[in-house]
């Protein structure tokens, strides 16, 4: 073969690239829409169930319905869900979960997957939204504050009270938001300070593949396999004040571990 005609072949190469790279783009749109549709079809008319028959039933008692909607979505965006528990986890204790937080998703992926009853602090603004904030208050949902006032933190603090009295257990991102590179961000102190305060033991949540999963910049859905790691029950009821940093790094040191490993 002469010099001209591997010149030739390598251009010819190099034009298919980009139409190569069309096609993929094109099936990754058209896949994520057929999942998004699959999920929309399904889930909107049952949670439309489940929250009429919240009216009625406390939510207690159609635990399972909802976790079946969970399941269900998961699977129909193209997820398989697998459980880690180490050994240390105790589903029976009533602890508070603390997870790394990626995408719309992560409410489905927990309440799939954490073996127990349980329900999350979320930002009181979501509670204004139409329906939604209605079904998230009839859930048994606690309300962060948008601001720092005394009186609405003390409420925070009075309602997570109550719910952890009543063998509730809480999810809480303690980022305070998504994250956007995939890797944990920094802890925000407050859970941290009603967990000492309380007593009450963490239980720290890693979720590894959501972020190849879907990004919170975008609308994409890669389909694949989400592990979900429920870590050791670390007690809190004997720790003190000068504990708190070393309490919250260990935490954040214990999440973090396998995310970045995945993502290495």
């Amino acid at each position: 073969m002469n010099h001209e005609s591997e010149q030739q072949i390598s251009a010819a190469s190099a034009s298919n690239v980009p139409a190569e790279q069309g096609l993929r783009r094109a099936w990754t749109l058209a896949r994520s829409a057929f999942h998004w549709l699959l999920c929309a079809a399904y889930f909107f008319p049952v949670c439309a169930f489940l929250v009429l028959l919240g009216i009625f039933i406390d939510p207690r008692k159609n635990d399972g319905a909802q976790r079946m909607l969970c399941r269900v979505t998961m699977k129909l965006a193209g997820v398989k869900l697998v459980v880690r528990r180490a050994a240390g986890f105790d589903p029976k204790r009533t602890c508070v979960f603390l997870v790394n937080h990626v995408n719309l998703f992560d409410p489905f992926v927990l309440y799939a997957t954490i073996p127990q009853f349980f329900r999350g602090l979320e930002l009181e603004s979501h509670f204004r939204i139409p329906v939604y904030g209605w079904m998230m208050k009839r859930f048994g949902n606690v309300p962060v504050p948008d601001n720092n006032r005394p009186s609405d933190l003390k409420r925070m603090w009075r309602l997570t009270r109550a719910a952890l009295d009543a063998g509730v257990s809480l999810a809480v991102f303690p980022e305070g938001q998504r994250t956007s590179n995939g890797h944990l961000g920094p802890f925000k102190d407050g859970v941290f300070r009603m967990a000492m305060k309380f007593g009450t033991p963490i239980v720290p949540v890693s979720v590894v593949g959501a972020f190849e999963f879907n990004k919170k910049t975008g609308w994409l859905l890669r389909p694949g396999t989400i592990t979900i790691y429920l870590h050791d029950v670390i007690e809190t009821k004997d720790l003190h004040k000068e504990d708190f940093p070393a309490l919250r790094d260990r935490v954040h040191e214990i999440i973090s571990r396998p995310i970045d490993e995945a993502l290495d």
